[in-house]
């Protein structure tokens, strides 16, 4: 496309990172919207079409599109990451979105407004984390930022995105407590939102943030249990996969697709990998 006058290639002198990318493209962007894709993901062919509708409302600062994994049928892994995609664009963006701030528009597939953009890439581009510029996270603090600005944030399921996800488990859990990082880290940040935002976002943000605690607090308890009565831990074992059981059952009801069954594997690895 570097010949094609529709396009404006930018070479930067180095790999610079996402961030400083964006943001080099954005100051050298001239429309009233821009997209951001990353370079591992397809658009469908209609996805400008869903979304720039979302975007005709002024309120509006992103919109994001539906997540789905390009190599789905690689690997186990990549079909439990597919339903994981499914899940959190289908069930938590998509209730997020009823209330006009879905947390985190994620970088394969999102909207912006860009004069709102233009507005936060001072605020943006200085994060800093430890003391030193922060390298991850740029989804959820841009959006974060969009919502502390006063800009609705809005999800379209037709809107689909294919990504490649990791087909090894050594990166996905890299990737895992890479953004579990960026999910603690700017929850603290917008937790000054929540009183402006609807009762059930509060509810969804302490979900989020205390369900992977709560989780760890049971795992641990089974096993103080285990190891001090030499008592298996019968009630905490069937309480995890009751719960794991009924909601992958009602997913799998809600996308008609009895694959999300096979979901509940999802639990073993995070009881066992990434707590």
């Amino acid at each position: 496309h570097a010949l094609d006058p529709m396009f404006n290639v930018i070479l930067l002198p180095e790999n610079v990172g996402k961030r400083k990318a964006q943001i080099a493209a954005i100051r050298r962007s001239s429309g009233d919207l821009v997209l951001n894709v990353d370079s591992d993901t397809i658009l469908a062919s209609d996805v400008i079409a869903k979304l720039v509708p979302k975007m005709q409302d002024p309120a509006v600062g992103a919109a994001m599109g539906q997540l789905t994994a390009s190599n789905r049928s690689d690997t186990w892994l990549t079909r439990l990451i597919d339903m994981e995609y499914w899940l959190a664009c289908n069930e938590e963006r998509a209730a997020q979105a009823r209330f006009g701030a879905v947390m985190c528009c994620c970088g394969p597939c999102a909207m912006y407004r860009r004069s709102a953009l233009l507005s936060l890439l001072d605020q943006y581009e200085s994060q800093f984390f430890r003391g030193k510029p922060s390298d991850f996270g740029e989804d959820r603090h841009l959006t974060i930022l969009m919502l502390k600005a006063g800009f609705r944030t809005e999800y379209v399921p037709g809107a689909i995105a294919a990504t490649v996800v990791p087909d090894k488990l050594g990166p996905y859990l890299r990737q895992q407590l890479r953004w579990a990082r960026s999910t603690f880290r700017d929850t603290l940040l917008g937790l000054r939102l929540l009183p402006g935002l609807d009762r059930y976002l509060t509810l969804d943000v302490v979900g989020q943030n205390l369900g992977p605690l709560l989780l760890a607090l049971s795992v641990l308890t089974g096993l103080a249990e285990l190891a001090l009565t030499d008592t298996v831990p019968w009630w905490t074992g069937l309480m995890i996969v009751s719960m794991t059981m009924i909601r992958c059952t009602v997913v799998a009801f809600r996308a008609r697709q009895l694959r999300f069954l096979c979901f509940s594997l999802h639990t073993f690895i995070n009881i066992f990998l990434l707590l």
